[in-house]
């Protein structure tokens, strides 16, 4: 096995034409086609029939974040369009005092047609719940491509209520089309809760109440936690090696009840999309990180990109998790509030993800080197059947269960 940092990314391309591409999701979500992928072989059935296939008594997790109506436009009096793009706030783990606000906050945001953009506020009217409000945007400072912009506002509305009046819900580039009313119900799943993503757990998008009580009744526990997925998730992979590419930051929060029923499920659940993915493992240093450092701030809880990769890691998935719990007793906490960079290619030991539902994605993309990590490099015979068998892909595509 070479060094991961050295993995080629041109290692991970495929040819997806763009008529493979979903660009609206079906009528009914759970009639999408499901790939099986159980320890080598590869076959088909319909969504609707996922639940005969995880085991009975398996945990399986789901990412319950919301997709916000992040973007918003606003016209500069010379005619020049402006546009902002919340990406998160400024201070990350007050998502929920954020968008009670109801005069000002700093998030950060890519700001399209900056140029024209040098200075000064910039205002737009808007109606929310029939009282006119003047929203207001001025930019801080910029880091890199990002902005950081305070929005204040004349009237006492909250900043969601002001999102869900003027914003835009933003959907994958890729469908290269525009938002329509439909993508507000079809781009969020039907369990989504907290709100906070630009970018819907798109695995989760096949699920129906049907199904999920399918589950049920087949004796499945569910749990769920939060990722905020951010748009870094549509980041394409430029560098030849992935050493050079850098992962985007995301916001996490698991509950104490979840870690305990981990526990007791021997430290292994199946995840609902890459998202899930990515929380789950998380949780695996951050119980590394209390067991060495009993001490540990919450500020301080953090799991880089290379972290899974830069020593030795003894400790059992219940170990860690019982850790994690035991650090939230100390400190009177009922959930673990955390960020992650996780980077899961080729070479990663899954700690707690034992199975993974998840759609088709992007060729050289990060997601990609996750599912070829999963199935022990066998990432291409999955796709050559997807693509052989009319699968649809990425967001609005069809959806797989990867079990190694």
């Amino acid at each position: 096995m070479k060094n991961i940092q050295e993995i080629a990314i041109a290692e991970y391309d495929y040819p997806l034409p763009d008529e493979r591409i979903a660009k609206y999701p079906l009528a009914e979500r759970d009639t999408s086609k499901l790939l099986l992928y159980n320890k080598g072989e590869v076959s088909e059935d319909t969504f609707s029939n996922l639940p005969k296939y995880i085991p009975q008594g398996a945990l399986m997790v789901f990412n319950n974040t919301k997709v916000i109506q992040a973007r918003l436009r606003f016209r500069k009096e010379t005619g020049a369009l402006i546009e902002v793009f919340c990406l998160e706030p400024e201070v990350p783990c007050d998502y929920q005092q954020i968008f009670l606000e109801t005069r000002e906050c700093v998030w950060q945001c890519l700001v399209g047609n900056s140029n024209r953009w040098k200075g000064g506020v910039l205002s737009q009217v808007v109606n929310v719940g029939g009282r006119d409000v003047t929203l207001s945007v001025e930019r801080l400072g910029s880091a890199a491509a990002v902005n950081h912009v305070r929005f204040s506002w004349n009237c006492g509305v909250s900043f969601a209520e002001l999102l869900e009046a003027a914003g835009e819900l933003p959907i994958p580039p890729y469908l290269n089309r525009a938002t329509e009313e439909s993508d507000t119900r079809t781009y969020q799943t039907v369990y989504s809760k907290v709100k906070g993503s630009v970018a819907a757990p798109t695995a989760g998008l096949h699920f129906t109440p049907a199904v999920l009580e399918a589950l049920s009744a087949a004796g499945v526990q569910r749990e769920e936690v939060t990722l905020h997925v951010g748009a870094g998730t549509f980041k394409p992979v430029k560098s030849e090696l992935i050493a050079e590419h850098e992962m985007h930051e995301e916001y996490i929060e698991v509950r104490k009840e979840l870690l305990e029923r981990l526990i007791a499920n021997g430290g292994s659940a199946v995840a609902v999309g890459t998202t899930s993915v990515r929380t789950l493992e998380s949780l695996y240093f951050l119980g590394e990180m209390v067991a060495e450092n009993p001490d540990i701030a919450v500020d301080e809880l953090h799991v880089g990109q290379w972290t899974p990769y830069n020593r030795e890691h003894t400790l059992s998935s219940v170990e860690a998790l019982e850790a994690l719990v035991a650090w939230l007793g100390r400190n009177g906490l009922d959930r673990v509030h955390s960020h992650t960079q996780i980077m899961i290619a080729p070479g990663y030991t899954f700690r707690i993800v034992k199975a993974i539902v998840t759609n088709f994605h992007q060729p050289k993309s990060t997601l990609l080197l996750l599912v070829s990590a999963f199935v022990s490099g066998n990432w291409r015979s999955i796709y050559d059947y997807a693509l052989a068998n009319g699968f649809r892909f990425l967001s609005y595509g069809d959806s797989s269960l990867l079990i190694p």
